[in-house]
């Protein structure tokens, strides 16, 4: 390349990164996902180091964030505000490592290692022990004052409890919980108003709002991660020293913090919060890794825009950007039609994505997504991929909805008029059959193993089964007729099926597919009647007296098996040997009666939903977070983070086979 193509690409590159800067800490709105933004950065700094010549004054690479714009007061930084170099791979990591080492003269730190919450730097001043001062990072060097918002964090002590200096700088991260971004977005989706992308931008948001008021209603919440300014004898001389010191003025630290004295250590820590990510309650995209010695910080130095004795190890992007390639209706087990993205592959989590759900037509017209526009996609561990907002609008017109199902051609209405869903009104529509039998097969379900898609496909094309019980019919001559079928290989999907009819009620009420009703819901349904039969006489009103049934659920359950078609198949099933009774749950006094379990870790021989069916068909429930009501934790192989907390608080720990002696002792 030579220097007028380097200075035509500076210059592209310099205007579009300052543009998704302005929307990304401004306008809480940005457009691409923040590894492509990182790429960008990274091409750019690429090409000023090769023409050192062409470096503007005003370079990106030069600031952290983007200028202040809006209506609040500016405030400038006693001290920079730096942001953090980023690797996203372990070879990266040790490389900064290695050069931590080498500029400590072979030395080798003790190093803390802490989860990288997504959320808003904001940097905290306390004079004579009460808040004088609170703003955000703006470009490292002049930012807003929020002190009005800051106050009502209730995380931020407005006045510190231990004896603390005469001018105190505290900084740290404004953030939101997943739960609180859930409900926000909620109330935004009810008003017709836009959602937030995610809580980052949620809390960013509402840090920076007018009117302190609607911010409290926010409940936002702070974690402290550096020292700004310390005017004391005695200051802290670490890092870890620094956050215990935190606490003691009234501050509440990362929970999820490590203090590291070897490399491996760190990488342990990465590798543990990555795949526990999903259990924390807040949004986290990484690890902060730091040198936990301020004297060691203080050699290593810094360059323009980051510290050299810190780094942030960045997961796997949980949103990523992408196009929109087709549109198509997919038909459900229940009849109800889905529309699915089909999207240009994008690696997002640790995975190529090629669809994602736009859950209904309403969905559709509220995002103004078609085939051609460029969206943002977002995956949360195993959820199915979803378009979170079209960040570019290139297709032409709205995406119009089928008016007949696309599997047979039958009429389509919603059931209710307050329903979201079109379903096919044809009973013998080939797609509900076909993704009822999958799921009628599934480990949740029945768990027959073999009876998967390719089986499905081969047996309704041929005509050999007709509705789900059809199945317990199937002889070994017929599958040896199937393509890609021996006689070994029939014989284990007969042997599976056959091992099915033991399932417990639970499992095949699970599977019945019987609209509204989850796991969750069959369980407690088993829980209570103790039989099929008893489940098929009851009433709306005693199906609503069980928790957790609603009136919808009640209503789905009674038209269910109300249907002429559902009582011949029962029929069939009970002629087929399947055993429709299950173990009644014991009255109220039971051992397990009114318990909350949470799991974690991978447990042997059963699914935590398998195991967690268990608990509620005897009385018990199932949580997702610890708390200090919890009453057990069950813990498997490589446990998470819920176990350190679980001990911490004094929850009681079982093991698998404690567990299983409990259910059954």
């Amino acid at each position: 390349m030579n220097q007028t193509e380097a200075r035509k690409e500076i210059r592209y590159l310099t205007k579009a990164i300052e543009e998704h800067n302005r929307r990304y800490y401004v306008l809480h709105d940005p457009a691409i996902s923040d590894e492509e933004y990182d790429r960008l950065l990274q091409r750019l700094v690429q090409l000023e180091e090769e023409f050192p010549q062409l470096r503007s004054p005003d370079s990106p690479t030069h600031r952290v964030g983007a200028k202040v714009e809006g209506n609040l007061p500016t405030v400038r930084h006693s001290q920079g505000m730096l942001s953090l170099d980023n690797t996203y791979s372990l070879d990266e990591l040790k490389a900064w490592y290695q050069r931590v080492v080498k500029g400590l003269g072979g030395q080798e730190p003790v190093m803390t290692a802490e989860v990288k919450i997504d959320g808003l730097s904001c940097a905290l001043t306390y004079k004579e022990g009460r808040l004088d001062l609170a703003a955000t990072r703006g470009d490292g060097t002049t930012g807003e004052d929020v002190t009005h918002n800051a106050r009502t964090i209730h995380d931020i002590p407005l006045a510190l409890k231990s004896s603390a200096p005469e001018l105190l700088e505290i900084r740290g991260e404004v953030y939101m919980d997943k739960k609180d971004f859930a409900r926000i977005n909620q109330q935004r989706k009810d008003k017709g108003e836009i959602l937030f992308a995610n809580p980052r931008n949620a809390a960013a948001g509402s840090l920076k709002l007018l009117d302190a008021r609607l911010t409290a209603q926010r409940h936002l919440k702070f974690f402290v991660h550096s020292p700004g300014r310390l005017e004391k004898e005695n200051p802290p001389s670490s890092q870890w020293g620094f956050l215990k010191r935190s606490e003691e003025y009234g501050f509440v630290i990362n929970p999820h913090i490590h203090l590291c004295h070897k490399l491996d250590e760190v990488i342990q820590f990465c590798h543990e919060m990555e795949n526990t990510r999903n259990e924390i309650g807040f949004e986290v995209d990484g690890v902060v890794v730091k040198v936990d010695d301020f004297k060691q910080q203080a050699i290593l130095g810094r360059t323009l825009k980051s510290p050299r004795w810190a780094v942030a190890f960045k997961f796997q992007a949980h949103q990523a950007t992408t196009t929109v390639k087709d549109i198509v209706v997919q038909v459900g087990r229940t009849g109800v039609l889905t529309p699915v993205a089909e999207l240009e592959p994008v690696a997002c989590a640790g995975v190529v994505i090629q669809r994602a759900t736009l859950h209904n037509f309403d969905e559709i017209r509220r995002l103004g997504v078609n085939a051609g526009d460029r969206i943002l996609l977002e995956r949360a561990g195993d959820v199915i991929p979803k378009v979170v907002k079209v960040t570019q609008k290139h297709a032409q017109g709205d995406f119009v909805p089928p008016k007949t199902c696309p599997s047979c051609g039958a009429r389509i209405q919603k059931v209710k008029e307050a329903d979201v869903a079109y379903r096919c009104l044809n009973p013998s529509c080939p797609k509900q059959l076909e993704r009822l039998l999958i799921h009628f097969a599934s480990r949740r379900a029945m768990d027959i193993e073999g009876l998967g898609e390719s089986l499905v496909d081969q047996l309704l094309k041929k005509g050999m089964i007709k509705d789900l019980a059809d199945i317990y019919s199937l002889k070994k001559e017929r599958l040896l007729d199937l393509e890609l079928f021996a006689e070994k290989k029939a014989e284990n999907v007969l042997k599976a099926i056959d091992e099915s009819k033991t399932r417990p009620l639970s499992k095949f009420l699970y599977a019945l597919g019987i609209p509204n009703v989850g796991v969750k819901a069959a369980a407690n349904l088993a829980g209570h009647f103790g039989s099929l039969d008893a489940i098929i006489k009851s009433s709306i009103s005693q199906l609503q007296a069980i928790a957790e049934v609603g009136p919808v659920m009640a209503e789905s359950v009674v038209e269910y098996f109300k249907q002429p078609q559902v009582k011949n198949l029962l029929t069939k099933f009970q002629a087929a040997g399947l055993h429709l009774t299950g173990a009644k749950r014991q009255p109220s006094g039971h051992r397990l009666d009114g318990k909350k379990f949470v799991f974690t870790g991978e447990l042997d021989g059963m699914t935590r939903e398998a195991a967690g069916g268990l608990v509620e068909e005897q009385g018990g429930k199932v949580v997702d977070s610890i708390s200090k009501s919890l009453d057990y934790l069950v813990v498997g192989r490589a446990p998470g983070s819920k176990l350190a907390t679980a001990r911490q608080l004094g929850i009681p720990i079982l093991n698998q086979k404690e567990f299983k002696e409990m259910l059954h002792g």
